[in-house]
């Protein structure tokens, strides 16, 4: 196909015909059935027939889909240079420095990536090379990303389908404090067992807040007392941010921030580039410094293109007063969401901060037993009323929402009125 000639515009048949000849079924499709998105907006997807979605679930367009900013920001940068970190330009520097102004005195020496996976496995590397030691603790249901050495890491993968198990003796998995579920158990008091019957722990990696694993908040202090165990034996703790961070909470800049802590490896990504692939990982100089000698280069970590789109998601996120709309509008849907929850039975529990909530599904109250049907039925009827929410949790049985930062107050009225409606269908 030569330069003047255009793309031929394929049906859907055709897109999936080609995709089932050319891409594994392993990459799976979302929300039940083929979507053709052809272009995005701020909160909104559009398909090829012209039908818009609200996004509830792409917490990766942090600051919309195709912020205007941002897209700017990117094409002028891509006009001018883009080259690598060898080279000495404004934009890496000033990035980097504007990232550790976010946080804690010290945390203030970066390395750009280009994806949370490779950002977590550099983190991995940094607690190993600083602390001499192999092992690894990580929370029951957890996913850290798709390297091979993460997926050994990962309970969500490991333990789900497909998964061998745990297959190495230097991951320690602790149990998810889950409140809602067994509010009897010393969790703390099991965590601290691992910690002591593992061999020298070079790490806890931890997200602020639970993914994977139902969207759980920790218990106060939780966090706060794990870090002080994992210290004690010479570990050092690592904040995995990627889904959580860059205010997403509604309060502070760093879910971490909520529970009093400091970590001393911080891990970002996802909303960092609004789509673009970028990720990064902070700490402090004296673990940074500790590759001893060996160079550390990322190809395309940190060029002049993603540090431009970078400053751009930030200029979107401090202009746009972003994280006090998420703290706004979490408010708004929590309160939508406990009013029904009052009137459903199936609503176990409502949980989450800001903009990062789960809905937990259950049969009975007593029983708690899970209810996967009945959200892939919510999930599935709301679809058909254009709003897209995704399932997730051990039991697959927890309604996520985790939007753009730049959904409104018509936004939440209307999901939950149409959550009312398909509600009320179900039972």
């Amino acid at each position: 196909m030569g330069l003047s000639e255009s793309v031929p515009e394929l049906s859907l048949e055709e897109i999936l015909k080609m995709r089932g000849e050319h891409i594994s079924e392993s990459l799976s499709i979302g929300h039940g059935k083929p979507l053709h998105i052809t272009r995005g907006e701020m909160q909104y997807l559009y398909s090829r027939s012209g039908v818009k979605y609200l996004d509830l679930v792409n917490n990766v367009c942090h600051v919309g889909h195709c912020n205007p900013h941002v897209v700017s920001a990117g094409q002028k940068q891509m006009a001018v240079l883009n080259t690598n970190t060898r080279y000495i330009y404004d934009g890496l520097t000033q990035y980097i420095q504007r990232l550790s102004y976010t946080l804690p005195e010290g945390l203030d020496y970066g390395f750009l990536v280009n994806s949370g996976s490779e950002a977590n496995e550099l983190a991995i590397r940094l607690a190993r090379a600083y602390t001499n030691n192999h092992d690894i603790v990580v929370m029951e249901g957890a996913y850290h990303g798709h390297t091979g050495m993460l997926i050994d890491l990962s309970p969500y993968k490991f333990r789900g389908p497909g998964g061998k198990g745990i297959a190495e003796d230097w991951v320690h998995v602790a149990p998810v404090p889950d409140t809602f579920r067994d509010n009897s158990r010393d969790y703390l008091n099991e965590f601290e067992g691992i910690v002591r019957d593992a061999k020298p722990i070079a790490g806890f990696i931890v997200e602020s807040m639970l993914s994977c694993a139902g969207q759980i908040p920790f218990p106060q202090g939780y966090l706060a007392k794990s870090f002080e165990l994992i210290r004690n034996v010479g570990g050092l703790c690592i904040a995995d941010e990627v889904q959580v961070g860059f205010g997403r909470l509604g309060s502070k800049m760093w879910a971490f921030e909520e529970h009093g802590v400091i970590p001393d490896i911080v891990v970002m990504g996802k909303p960092i580039g609004n789509g673009h692939p970028m990720a990064a990982v902070f700490t402090t100089k004296e673990i940074a410094d500790s590759f001893k000698g060996m160079e550390f280069f990322s190809t395309f970590g940190g060029n002049p293109v993603s540090c431009a789109i970078g400053m751009a998601v930030m200029d979107v996120i401090e202009e746009k007063n972003l994280i006090e709309n998420s703290k706004l509008m979490g408010e708004l849907f929590i309160d939508g969401l406990t009013k029904l929850k009052n009137r459903y039975e199936i609503i176990g529990d409502i949980r989450g901060k800001g903009l990062f909530l789960g809905i937990e599904l259950v049969k009975n109250r007593s029983s708690l037993e899970p209810a996967p049907k009945e959200a892939k039925l919510l999930v599935e009827g709301m679809l058909s009323k254009n709003i897209l929410l995704s399932i997730d949790g051990p039991r697959k049985n927890v309604i996520k929402i985790k939007p753009p930062m730049v959904i409104s107050k018509e936004d939440v009225d209307r999901t939950i009125k149409s959550l009312n409606e398909v509600f009320s269908d179900i039972e």
